[in-house]
């Protein structure tokens, strides 16, 4: 048997090992961050998810502040002092302590704290809206990280199939049976997977500093192999997914809180032009007569409400159609990401389904196929290489398909505030 027989039987066992449908290319060993994990260590680490949920805290301190009457006032005088010796001889000299507290309209503070309240409630929900969408994220770079993974084992292991191409070729060029060009277009292939797996390499680094921001973690950590499940069922309908969204969303819910405070505020600026009440009493200390008692009472006059009170209402009146156009816009834009997010999930899916059934087992029997022409010599060497780089392409594009799935289903559950088998 002759060397380019042998070389021809060899690629065939090789070729055909690593195309045929029970063998399974080589994966990342046992996934070492679970998506749960990184998730609650997104929840727990954040930075910013903890600045939001401070500043809800702090808006929330502020409720009982709007609602608190104002500070009573306490003074205490000296009065009618001579000036010469300050003494108490002069038949006025007396020594006063007031006391006086202003009792704001009634309404004025109830719908100030109420305001205030919704505006917390709203700040809160923000946190909510931002977690959600932490989790979104730390989900779309994990799968990222997962997808890159299995592409790089799938290069890999076709680069290293092409590096025993290359040695054949170079093996059959030496005793004369083979050409030059085959060695060369070998080489290139080689190269050229070999600049694909760099690029993807360091891509991966980048992803994985973004993964370690988003859990809080020095970009220095290193994230082993994770997790990359199958594409999941068909997703619910898109009415289902909408009238979740629209109860649960976290940032509709503060939509609709932040339209409240305005109307709060409105009711508060309405009152504002009627007067505060001010109650005073008042001791006065006679050292040369008898002690004396003063009680008052007065209101605040609204002298320019023209510039001051009526501007309050026409403010309030535009703050609160403002909130509620942007709480309308928010929801016609949740509604088309939802349209879209659903539309890519179904995109990815079927694509998926149509490679792995139909695609990478023909573009594998085509590697099959060109290794028997080859053996007869009815191909060239160079068509054998394209097959199977051709069956590298659709094993990861089949990969991103996969990712691209679990970033849509991610997306739709940040969309409507929730793990996605609520709306099943």
């Amino acid at each position: 048997m002759d060397i380019a027989t042998c070389a021809a039987g060899w690629l065939l066992t090789a070729a055909a090992l690593a195309c045929a449908p029970g063998v399974v290319r080589a994966q990342p060993e046992s996934d070492t961050l679970a998506l749960a994990e990184a998730v609650s260590e997104a929840r727990a680490a954040n930075p910013m998810l903890r600045a939001a949920r401070l500043r809800a805290d702090a808006a929330f301190a502020r409720v009982p502040q709007a609602g608190a009457l104002p500070d009573p006032m306490l003074s205490f005088a000296l009065g009618n002092r001579p000036l010469d010796d300050f003494g108490t001889g002069e038949p006025m000299t007396m020594n006063t302590l007031s006391l006086s507290q202003t009792l704001p309209w009634p309404g004025k503070l109830g719908f100030a704290e109420r305001s205030e309240a919704h505006r917390a409630e709203a700040m809160a929900l923000s946190a909510l809206e931002l977690e959600v969408w932490l989790v979104s994220r730390v989900k779309t770079v994990y799968y990222d990280i997962a997808a890159m993974d299995r592409a790089l084992a799938i290069m890999e292991e076709t680069r290293e199939l092409l590096r025993e191409f290359l040695d054949v070729s170079n093996t059959l060029y030496a005793v004369g049976e083979g050409l030059q060009a085959d060695v060369l277009q070998a080489q290139v292939a080689v190269a050229s997977l070999t600049e694909d797996v760099t690029a993807i390499e360091q891509h991966r680094l980048a992803m994985v500093a973004r993964l370690n921001a988003l859990l809080g973690r020095g970009p220095e950590r290193p994230v082993p192999a994770v997790e990359l499940p199958e594409p999941g069922d068909e997703l619910p309908d898109i009415h289902g997914l909408l009238t979740l969204a629209a109860e649960h969303r976290p940032a509709l819910r503060a939509a609709r809180q932040r339209v409240e405070a305005e109307e709060a505020a409105v009711r508060a600026a309405h009152r504002a032009i009627y007067p505060n009440l001010t109650l005073g009493a008042g001791f006065a200390q006679r050292p040369r007569f008898t002690d004396m008692l003063t009680l008052s009472v007065g209101i605040s006059l609204p002298l320019w409400a023209g510039s001051r009170q009526l501007p309050m209402r026409d403010e309030a009146r535009v703050r609160q159609a403002a909130e509620e156009a942007a709480e309308l816009d928010l929801l016609n834009e949740t509604y088309a990401r939802i349209a879209g997010a659903r539309a890519e999930s179904g995109r990815a899916r079927r694509l998926h389904d149509l490679y792995t059934t139909s695609i990478v087992p023909q573009a594998r029997a085509a590697v099959e196929s060109s290794l028997s022409a080859y053996r007869v010599g009815e191909v060239d060497f160079m068509t054998l290489v394209q097959n199977e780089l051709t069956v590298n392409r659709y094993e990861i594009e089949r990969v991103r398909l996969t990712a691209a799935y679990h970033a849509a289903v991610a997306e739709i559950e940040a969309l409507i505030g929730g793990p996605l088998e609520d709306a099943r």
